[in-house]
């Protein structure tokens, strides 16, 4: 029986002989070259206006070395995308089989392997890199020498040795000699960072930091003429009016030199004078305009300054902000987990077992925060209730490991026991103690027994009070083990206490309140 064609996400056919060969192999002396190009040397506004204008009408190659280029020279810069990229890198990565049969648990258990093994975050970080040039290529090195398909390494290729198809600016092309070609199907993780819609070469951060970056480079150049020049008093040269040009050059040579090397020597016909300067600028404003425009930057990579920045806010601000770099990493990782499972999961599944009606899922994210005191108390509360609750569950939920058959285990405190009768199981005779004794040994038989009220009470609820519990938290448990949250649980008990019937409970507490009242009264007479 012929095997079925294999299809990627897309619809096109796969040449699996294709995928046992690297496709974007650097080549010094063709359009992938390896060495960098620097932009960002010598940028005018005019140059970096034609660099983002050429990125979408012909060629990008000078934008995303632009896009690199301020990664390197603005820490700031680097410092946000990097936390943005690594805060997602660093997010647990989790597999759930796409059924309970043995042949799902099996491809689950190869995708986790996958995604488990050494270099994985590494690789996840080279993914991300689209976060700031708006698309990313990753080559799957394919391993086949045990027969299957495995994984050997993901390559981050030069963004530099793509661009798009110029009938959508959408489909990416790989630059080849004799032309560009189109992407292997299941040998690329092609990601784009979608932070706006539009063309994918205008999606990354790198486009709106760009003009950020240009004018700090221009602040912090004009800061290190100032701080140069600070206080330094105006050299002012002189010469007479038969001086020639060479004279000239003479003299400025010396002006400049005092400036540098405080020492020159002038013909005795020319002088040098020193106006004291007056000071009247501050370094304050190159360092005011240089921290604005970081912020602005913080804003567009992380969406707010207080984690970032120092601004006035104090620690509310500070916990809103980071909720909203909160909503930026879930966003990330949504469209990361989609990149996964199309080129990576759909690849390893279909080159090893076939193509599958479903696949292993694949969750990139923090697991949900629980209330452990909440989520206790309202066990606490309802087991006695008829609750059942599973243990294991329990010890997930307050992340508590499974204790080992021969570990000691912990336990409620055993109480102290109460005073026993003589060894012959029988009460001392009253009559053969004293006084003092006799109501000793009369409190020890009443505690052995229970004291009054919880006599009258067990003989009051009797099994009346177990008949009672079941309709009223019928259906309960069910309930609680659909919710999700600890939010939904109360809710559910909310709802509960106002329908629940509790009549019937509350003519047997009047009935043990009176009973207790009673057996008070009896026990002082007793006393």
């Amino acid at each position: 029986m012929a095997k079925p064609q294999l299809l990627d996400a897309y619809g096109r056919p796969i040449e699996v002989t294709k995928l046992k060969t690297e496709q974007a192999r650097s080549e010094t002396l063709a359009v992938r070259r390896p060495n960098a190009l620097h932009p960002a040397s010598g940028l005018t506004p005019v140059r970096l206006a034609n660099i983002l204008r050429d990125s979408i009408e012909s060629d990008p190659e000078n934008y995303l070395a632009l896009a690199e280029d301020m990664e390197e020279r603005n820490e700031h810069y680097a410092g946000v995308l990097g936390i943005r990229k690594r805060q997602v890198a660093s997010l647990e990565v989790t597999v759930e089989a796409a059924c309970d049969d043995a042949r799902s648990v099996e491809q689950a258990d190869l995708v986790r392997e996958m995604l488990t093994r050494d270099g994985f975050e590494e690789e996840v970080i080279d993914i991300l890199d689209a976060t700031g040039k708006g698309f990313s290529g990753t080559e799957i090195i394919w391993d086949t020498s045990e027969g299957d398909w495995r994984i050997s390494r993901l390559e981050w290729k030069d963004p530099r040795n793509f661009r798009f198809s110029n009938d959508d600016g959408v489909t990416p092309l790989l630059r080849a000699i004799g032309g560009e070609e189109r992407l292997n199907p299941f040998q690329w993780i092609w990601h784009q960072a979608k932070m706006k819609s539009g063309l994918p070469i205008r999606g990354g951060l790198a486009r709106g930091a760009a003009w950020s970056f240009f004018f700090k480079s221009f602040t912090l150049k004009d800061w290190a003429i100032f701080c140069e020049a600070y206080g330094q008093p105006l050299r002012l040269g002189k010469f007479h009016p038969g001086a020639t040009e060479k004279d000239k050059e003479t003299l400025m040579r010396a002006v400049a030199s005092i400036g540098s090397d405080f020492a020159a020597v002038v013909p005795e016909s020319m002088a040098i004078e020193f106006v004291q300067a007056q000071i009247s600028g501050s370094h304050e404003l190159f360092e005011r305009r240089a921290d604005w425009l970081d912020r602005q930057i913080s804003k567009l990579v992380l969406g707010q300054t207080a984690t970032t920045d120092a601004i006035a806010g104090g620690h509310a601000v500070g916990k809103v902000h980071d909720q909203v770099r909160g909503d930026i990493e879930d966003a990330d990782a949504r469209q990361l987990r989609t990149t996964i499972k199309r080129d990576l999961v759909r690849p390893l599944i279909d080159l090893n077992y076939g193509p599958q009606k479903n696949y292993p899922d694949v969750n990139i994210g923090r697991p949900d925060e629980v209330d452990i005191e909440s989520l206790v108390n309202n066990v606490a509360t309802l087991v006695p209730l008829g609750l059942k609750v599973g243990m294991a569950t329990m010890r997930d939920k307050i992340g508590v490991p499974d204790p080992d058959p021969e570990e000691e285990l912990l336990g409620s405190p055993v109480p102290p026991p109460s005073s026993p009768h003589p060894s012959n199981g029988n009460p001392p005779d009253a009559g053969a103690l004293n006084g003092h004794e006799a109501h000793e040994a009369l409190q020890a038989e009443r505690l052995n027994e229970g004291d009054a009220i919880s006599i009258a009470a067990r003989d009051v609820a009797g099994d009346e009070w177990e008949a009672m519990t079941p309709p009223v938290v019928r259906g309960l448990a069910e309930e609680i083990a659909e919710a999700e949250s600890v939010e939904e649980v109360r809710a559910i008990l909310d709802r509960r206490r106002e329908t629940m019937n509790l009549s019937d409970f509350t003519d047997l507490l009047a009935q043990l309140t009176f009973q207790a009242r009673l057996s008070g009264e009896a026990d002082e007479d007793l006393a």
